[in-house]
C-alpha cells in the first residue's frame, strides 16, 4: 500500500481509541456533528473580525527545522471546496439506496451559480488566477503567488527543511470574508506534504520452480487461483463493466508490465484509457503499485468491460480531491480503486477529508463505489513512526479507508486446500482496521459494531482479502514491486483493495450494472442471513450471507470474532454466494 506519509505534526494531536470489546470510545464522543461536511466539527478559535473559519486548520510542524516565512512570490495552486446543499438528504438517499442523477445533483445538492459566483468574484479580487469551476460546482481551483493566497486566507505559510525534500505549510489556519461562511468548507493547496512510501510489500521468496522456504511463502495465488479460493466457479464475469485505478505520475512502465500479467495469466487484454488529471508527471515511485491493482482487479474479474487508469500530479490531498473529483464527474465506472491513504489525522486538520467526503458522498449517490485500502500497520497508523509494516505507531485509522463513502478493504492470511478450494483466513498482522476518531459511522454499520453500537463512530475495515506476504500474489514486471519480479510475491492490502473491486465488478455485471453503492448490499446481505455452522479448517470461520466470518486472529489492536469486527469487517466474499443473494 502507498503511504500517506506526512511530516509529523504534534504529539498532542494523539489519543487512544478503545480495544476491541472493551467500552471505551475515541475522543470527541458526542460532539455535534457538522451539518455541512458530515465529519466531527472542530474545536476552532473564534475567527477574526470580518473572517469566517473553514475546516483546513494550522499544521503544527515538529521533527523539522522552520526556516521562516515561505517566498512570497512562489506561485502556489489552490483547491477551494464549496459546501454541500442538503448534505444530510442526499446522505440519507444514500443509506436508502436511491440513486440521482446529475440534474437531481445540480438543482438539490450541487452548491449554487451565486454561490460559486460569489467565491469565484473574491478570488478574482485577491489577484488569483486561472480560476476554473468544477462540473459539479463543489471544487474551484485558481493558482496566485504565496502573497496572493495568504492575503486572501489569512493566513501564513512557512518554509521547512528537514527529512529527504524541504516542504511549505501553513502555521495559521485558513479563513475566508464573513460573507463566504458556510460556502467554503476547506482550502487545499496551503502545504505540498505528499511523501508517500512506494510499491506494495514483497518477499524475498523465489518462486516459478525454485525452492521456497515454506516460512516466507505459505502459497501464492494468481488470478485464477484467487477465483478458485474465493469461489467465482459459475460466477459471471465482469464482462458489462468498466474499472477505473486511482494512480499517480508517469504509469507508462506500469501499463507496459501490466500487459506482461495479462499474457503470464493467460488472461483477456482488457481495453484501456489513461485519464490524466492535472499535470503530467514524471515520477515513476507507484508503477508497482498500480500494475497490481490494474492485474488483480482485472485478473479476479476475468474478464472487464474496460479499464480507467486515473494518473494525478502527485499523492498530495490536494490532486487525490481533484481525481475524485473526475472520477465522478466523468462517471465512467461504477467502480473504483485507490491502493493508498494515511493517517486519518492528516486530512481532518487540513480539511481535504472534508472535500474529499463531499466528493465521494457525491459519487456514492450516482451509485459508483471506491474501494480503499485499510493501510498495512495493523491497527496504528505510521504516520509518526515507520515500522516497515509491522504493527505499531498511534492509533487512528487510515483515510480515504475512514471515508463513511469508500469500502474499506482490509487485510487476511489466505489458506487453500489442495485441490484451491477455500480453507480459512486469519486477520493479516498488519492489516489496518479499528475505529475512526473523526468521521461519524454510516447507517449501514449501525447496530453490527462490536463497541459502538449506536454507530457514532466509523469502523474499519468493511470487508477483508488476502494481503499477507506470506500468500500473496504473483506478479511479473521491470519494476513490478521494488525492481524486477521476474516474477515476485507482493501483499499488503492495496492487494485485498483491487480484488474486492473486481469482485464487486463482478456483481454489477451479474445485476445489469444496477446495484449502486455497494456498503448497502454488503451488509444487507451480511446482517440479512443468519451465520452457519463453524468450519473447523483451521484457520476456523463460519459461512454469514455471502461472507466468510473470520474467528480468530488479530491485526495488534484488535480481535477477530464471529459478526464484524475491526480486522477483517464482515469478512472475506463468497463470490458465487454473494452475488446470488445480493
Amino acid at each position: 500500500m502507498k503511504k500517506l506519509a506526512v511530516a509529523t505534526l504534534t504529539a498532542a494531536l494523539l489519543a487512544s481509541c478503545g480495544g476491541h470489546g472493551s467500552n471505551a470510545l475515541p475522543p470527541g464522543a458526542g460532539a455535534a456533528q457538522s451539518a455541512v461536511t458530515g465529519v466531527r466539527t472542530a474545536t476552532l478559535a473564534v475567527a477574526p473580525t470580518g473572517w469566517a473559519n473553514t475546516s483546513t486548520q494550522a499544521l503544527k510542524i515538529v521533527n523539522a527545522s522552520d526556516t521562516g516565512a515561505t517566498n512570497v512570490t512562489q506561485t502556489l495552486n489552490i483547491t477551494v471546496g464549496l459546501a454541500m446543499r442538503n448534505q444530510s438528504q442526499l446522505a440519507s438517499a444514500v443509506a436508502s439506496g436511491q440513486q440521482v442523477d446529475d440534474g437531481t445533483f445540480m438543482a438539490t445538492y450541487a452548491p449554487t451559480s451565486a454561490q460559486v459566483s460569489a467565491v469565484t468574484s473574491y478570488l478574482q479580487s485577491k489577484g488569483l488566477t486561472n480560476i476554473s469551476v468544477s462540473q459539479n460546482n463543489l471544487v474551484v481551483t485558481a493558482s496566485g503567488t504565496a502573497a496572493h493566497v495568504q492575503s486572501a486566507f489569512n493566513t501564513n505559510l512557512h518554509s521547512f527543511a528537514g527529512g529527504t525534500t524541504p516542504f511549505f505549510a501553513n502555521v495559521t489556519p485558513a479563513y475566508v470574508p464573513s460573507n463566504l461562511g458556510g460556502i467554503v468548507v476547506a482550502v487545499l493547496g496551503l502545504n505540498n506534504l505528499q511523501a508517500f512510501k512506494p510499491t506494495p510489500h514483497v518477499t524475498s521468496c523465489s518462486v516459478e520452480g525454485q525452492t521456497t522456504p515454506p516460512q516466507e511463502c505459505l502459497r501464492f495465488y494468481d488470478p485464477a487461483t484467487f477465483q478458485k479460493a474465493y469461489d467465482a466457479t459459475g460466477a459471471s464475469s465482469a464482462y458489462a463493466t468498466p474499472i477505473a485505478i486511482m494512480a499517480e505520475g508517469d504509469p507508462t512502465q506500469a501499463i507496459t508490465d501490466f500487459r506482461t500479467n495479462e499474457s503470464k495469466f493467460g488472461l483477456p487484454q482488457v481495453p484501456l484509457t489513461r485519464v490524466q488529471v492535472g499535470l503530467a508527471s514524471t515520477d515513476t515511485a507507484g508503477n508497482g503499485e498500480w500494475t497490481l491493482d490494474m492485474t488483480y482487479s482485472t485478473g479476479i474479474a476475468q474478464n472487464v468491460k474496460a479499464l480507467y487508469l486515473y494518473t494525478t500530479t502527485s499523492l498530495t490531498d490536494q490532486d487525490i480531491a481533484l481525481e475524485y473529483n473526475k472520477w465522478v464527474t466523468q462517471h465512467y465506472t461504477n467502480v473504483g480503486n485507490s491502493s493508498f491513504g494515511g493517517c486519518e489525522v492528516f486530512p481532518y486538520l487540513d480539511g481535504s477529508m472534508v472535500i474529499m467526503d463531499n466528493l465521494l458522498l457525491e459519487g456514492a449517490s450516482h451509485g459508483q463505489t471506491m474501494f480503499a485500502s485499510s493501510g498495512d500497520n495493523g491497527g496504528y497508523c505510521n504516520q509518526f513512526v515507520d515500522t516497515n509494516g509491522a504493527p505499531g505507531g498511534a492509533p487512528f485509522v487510515e483515510y480515504p479507508a475512514a471515508s463513511p463513502y469508500v469500502t474499506a478493504v482490509g487485510g487476511t492470511d489466505l489458506f487453500s486446500n489442495a485441490d484451491g478450494s477455500y480453507k480459512g483466513e486469519t486477520p493479516w498482522e498488519a492489516g489496518g482496521g479499528g475505529i475512526s476518531q473523526f468521521e461519524y459511522s454510516p447507517y449501514w454499520e449501525t447496530g453490527v459494531q462490536p463497541v459502538d453500537k449506536a454507530g457514532s463512530f466509523r469502523g474499519v475495515p468493511d470487508v477483508a482479502l488476502d494481503a499477507s506476504l506470506e500468500t500473496g500474489a504473483e506478479l511479473w514486471g521491470g519494476q513490478a514491486a521494488n525492481g524486477s519480479c521476474t516474477p515476485c510475491v507482493t501483499g499488503g492490502t492495496s492487494l485485498a483493495s483491487p480484488l474486492m473491486a473486481g469482485i464487486w465488478a463482478r456483481a454489477e455485471s451479474a445485476h445489469g450494472n444496477s446495484l449502486g453503492f455497494a456498503p448497502i448490499r454488503l451488509y444487507k446481505d451480511f446482517t440479512g442471513h443468519a451465520a452457519g455452522a463453524v468450519v473447523a479448517g483451521p484457520p476456523a470461520w463460519q459461512p454469514d450471507g455471502g461472507f466468510h466470518d473470520i474467528l480468530t486472529g488479530t491485526n495488534g489492536l484488535y480481535t477477530a470474532l464471529p459478526g464484524y469486527d475491526y480486522t477483517t469487517g464482515l469478512g472475506s466474499p463468497d463470490i458465487a454466494t454473494l452475488i446470488k443473494q445480493i
